[in-house]
């Protein structure tokens, strides 16, 4: 049994990049030790980014013991790595038999181990080359599935039901005491206007659920009919919204959400009821997939996500405009290709252009 490396902490000298030369010489030429040295001198991210580092890693580092019986460095070749795809691509969970590593998580831990090799190569030569030098990324089957956005009926039906919750939405579920449906009481919790707010949101500005949910009050520009939030990576996009969009937001504004307001004292655009318990007042992505999947029911629409919605307003402005850039602007692409991919013609729009003669 080869010799275990040391712990971190154990590792002395200055905290610089100077005194991995003199500790190099001192332990065992083993990965395992090299990817605690990169950890402490190099790696200067966020803690949960070094988590996401280290698990990536040490799928290599359990692969390539099983594979070869050792984790040394001169075990880490070109070949090695090229195998080590494969056998990302190729393992199955064994509960689902479904593929354990998507293509995304194979080149997220690809890119890891192409960054720790470089930095161990520069230290320490591999006999073979630097064994990540040559290793591209795997490509992305599919990077939006187009095929899942809403079709222009299922649009028009999922506003139309939302604009009856107004009506007949939340009615004391009570059958007993209210056999008649027209004298149903609604629940106090239930709040129709916001509801109906939250899918017109998602429907006419193509913003992810997350966002939806942090949305604040101050976020919506009633002038310019644009929603400004936080978005993933720290980043804040302006959304167009529709006249009708912006209009189902003002009338929540106006008939519940003062009332709320009033018990959370919280800056969220979308409160939960003063009569919820528990809670900060903001809603939570769950509350707002539970609003959309009831609207969908009451649509009589299945299979459809509130992603679906972000996918028909891309669909909509390439087929209204024909630019990429402007899909790329309502959307907050960073990269353009996502954006072009609403280009695309999906099945059933193929098969009827074939048959349409």
């Amino acid at each position: 049994m080869q010799n275990q490396p040391k712990k971190t902490n154990q590792i002395t000298g200055p905290n610089n990049i100077h005194s991995i030369e003199v500790v190099a010489k001192d332990f065992p030429d083993l990965l395992s030790f090299w990817v605690e040295v990169y950890f402490r001198y190099e790696v200067t991210t966020s803690e949960r980014s070094q988590k996401e580092q280290r698990r990536d890693l040490n799928i290599f580092l359990q692969y390539m013991d099983g594979e070869v019986g050792n984790t040394f460095r001169s075990s880490w070749t070109p070949r090695l790595s090229a195998d080590f795809i494969r056998y990302m691509q190729a393992e199955l969970n064994a509960d689902s038999g479904k593929r354990r590593w998507g293509d995304r998580v194979i080149n997220r831990t690809l890119a890891h181990l192409k960054s720790f090799a470089r930095w161990v190569h520069k230290w320490r030569s591999f006999e073979l080359g630097e064994p990540m030098a040559k290793i591209r990324m795997v490509p992305v089957a599919s990077l939006l599935d187009i095929e899942k956005a809403l079709t222009k009926s299922e649009r028009r039906d999922l506003l139309d039901a939302a604009d009856l919750l107004v009506v007949s939405g939340g009615l004391s579920r009570n059958r007993r005491l209210y056999k008649n449906d027209s004298i149903r009481e609604k629940r106090k919790g239930y709040r129709a206007f916001r509801n109906r707010a939250i899918v017109y949101s998602l429907i006419e500005t193509g913003m992810r659920r997350t966002a939806v949910v942090k949305l604040n009050l101050d976020d919506v520009d009633f002038e310019n009919r644009s929603l400004k939030v936080l978005e993933k990576g720290g980043i804040t996009h302006s959304y167009k919204i529709s006249r009708e969009g912006l209009q189902a937001i003002r009338d929540y504004l106006e008939r519940e959400r003062e009332g709320d307001s009033e018990k959370w004292q919280n800056p969220a655009l979308f409160l939960s009821a003063r009569t919820t318990a528990h809670g900060d007042g903001r809603l939570q992505s769950k509350a707002v997939n539970e609003v959309w999947n009831q609207i969908c029911e009451k649509a009589g629409v299945k299979g459809k996500t509130p992603h679906s919605a972000r996918h028909a307003m891309g669909r909509h402005i390439i087929e209204k405009t024909g630019n990429v850039a402007a899909v790329q602007r309502q959307l907050g692409h960073k990269n353009p290709v996502y954006s072009m991919q609403y280009s695309r013609i999906t099945a059933a729009e193929l098969d009827q252009v074939i048959n349409d003669r």
